[in-house]
């Protein structure tokens, strides 16, 4: 499983794009994505989590989520991509 997170910029939303984002804001990790934006909603981050298949590396994981991103089909720039491979994650139980 990978998480990516994507930060980035509206270009030129309208109306309607507008409560389509404000519709899907939330700061969870799904695999349709999430977005959280500012107050006028010009810049925004979306997150994303997409699944892992045993060759899959980050560049995988980062086209996936661009994929969902573009699914929203709001025009946007993006200006950061981070992908968190979720398999390199250890936790640490206490005793």
């Amino acid at each position: 499983m990978f998480r990516v997170t994507i930060r980035g910029k509206f270009k030129g939303l309208d109306d309607a794009g507008r409560a389509a984002v404000l519709a899907a804001s939330g700061a969870a990790y799904t695999e349709a994505g999430t977005f959280t934006h500012d107050a006028g909603v010009t810049a925004f981050t979306f997150r994303c989590q997409v699944p892992a298949g045993p060759d899959d590396g980050e560049d995988e994981a980062a086209l996936g989520a661009m994929a969902a991103l573009e699914e929203h089909g709001h025009p946007y720039e993006i200006l950061q991509l981070a992908v968190t491979d979720m398999r390199d994650i250890k936790v640490r139980r206490r005793r």
